[in-house]
Formats: structure tokens, sequence, C-alpha cells
């Protein structure tokens, strides 16, 4: 029979750690990665028979590395805390890795901010409406880098799982999303000061309006009303707004 490991990772989550480790208790393994968390995720990942890897990684790349590898399943559906697997993607997951000759499919993801359910604008780094999550053991690697890190493939892509979705739980209000905001553009600044390549004030400017452009016309934000227009603004400024803190303060973002 054809083995599946679920892998969490996580810092600090007790208090959405157990529905997420409930949604995945459909795998035959379930490794938990957890990055110098020093609340009671261990002991909650303990008592759901979870294996616990503990350690510190400075990248969000080796983070979860470390935890590609701790995986022993045939193939591998990655979830983070704030996530959620539903019964037909659980589902959609296992007549997948029992058929598939390919070596990783995208699966769909359904965005809440609060308790609303957002299905358009999501768009670059900000968010997105499918990940590559489910994969062979082997086949996928991430790259030395501290906010969403890419991808190193080995094998050929298989069709997206259409059913079910990977719930996640993004924001829990506004200002949930703008503290977001800063925190993914500080790691990304230092990721830019790190390859020593920061980019150009002008270039930054454009790709703020390209990409708001992208999430409110492109991916059809202008359905959601306002949601709409908060996620283009955050969406263009992510960019810009890592490329200001690493030219403005390079002190503090190295």
């Amino acid at each position: 029979m054809t083995r599946l490991s679920a892998l969490i990772v996580a810092r600090n989550e007790e208090a959405r750690l157990p529905d997420c480790l409930a949604s995945v208790a459909f795998a035959d393994e379930v490794v938990v990665v957890l990055d110098r968390s020093i609340d009671d995720s261990a002991a909650i990942a303990a008592v759901a028979r979870a294996k616990v890897v503990e350690g510190a990684w400075e990248l969000e790349g080796e983070r979860r590395n470390a935890g590609l590898d701790a995986c022993t399943g045939d193939w591998i559906i990655e979830v983070d805390a704030d996530e959620r697997v539903n019964e037909p993607l659980a589902r959609a997951i296992r007549q997948t890795i029992a058929t598939s000759p390919h070596a990783w499919h995208q699966v769909p993801v359904d965005n809440y901010v609060g308790d609303r359910l957002i299905r358009h604008g999501w768009a670059g780094s900000f968010g997105t409406t499918s990940v590559p999550r489910l994969s062979r053991k082997g086949a996928k690697r991430w790259r030395p880098q501290r906010v969403h890190p890419g991808l190193d493939w080995t094998g050929r892509e298989g069709p997206k799982i259409t059913e079910g979705a990977l719930i996640h739980l993004v924001d829990r209000d506004i200002s949930d999303m703008l503290r977001r905001l800063d925190k993914y553009s500080s790691a990304k600044a230092a990721d830019l000061l790190a390859t020593g390549e920061i980019g150009t004030l002008r270039a930054n400017v454009r790709r703020f309006f390209s990409r708001g452009f992208k999430s409110y016309v492109s991916r059809k934000g202008y359905r959601e009303g306002g949601w709409g227009v908060l996620l283009a603004l955050c969406t263009g400024a992510f960019p810009l707004l890592s490329y200001l803190k690493a030219a403005l303060e390079p002190e503090r973002h190295r």
C-alpha cells in the first residue's frame, strides 16, 4: 500500500495545532517540525502520536527541508498550522497517490480572513489559490530563503487536484493582514540583502502597480468589493515595501 506522510511545520502554534493535526489524521504518518517553539506544541503533537522534530532554523527553506527529510512515506502532503485538509481533499489525495505516475500535484486552497471566504484577488507572494504541496518523497527541495522560498523539482507535474480544498485561515482581520505584510516584507528584505541585489526603486514602483492590477483585475479581486481593494494594495506593496526596507534600513534587516 502507498504510504502517505503529513508534514506540519510550526512555531508556537499550540492554539491552532490540534485542529490541524485532526485534519491530517487520515495520513499514515504525521511529522511535526517545531522551530524554536517554547509553548505546548510538542506535547500536543505527541498526544496525536506525531513524530516531532525540534530545532532552530534561520531560513524557512531549511526548516521545511528538515521536515521532508524526516518523512518516511512514499508521498508527502505539507500543511501549515493555520491550514486544514477538508474531507473531500483527503479522499482526493488518497485516490491520487494510489494511481499517479507523476512526481507532484497542485492542491486547491480556500483562503479565509476571519470567517469570510475570499475566493478572488490572491496573487503574487501575498496569497494563492493553489499550492504544490503533494509530492513524492525526494521529488521536492525548498531553496534557502526566509520567506516564500523557491522550489526545485525532480520529476513531472501531474494534474491539479480539483476536489476539496486546503482550508487556509490566512488572517484573523485586517490588522492581522497588515501585520503579516510587515513581517513578510522584513523577511524578504533580509533575503534581498543576502543576495546583494535589492533591485531599484523604479522597478519596484512598477511592480506595485502591475501586481496590484493583477490582483484586482486579472485575478478578479473586484468581485470581493473592499476586500479586493485591500488585497490589491497588499499584493502590490509587498515587493515595494521589501525593497524600501532593504534600501533605507539595511542595518535592521541583515
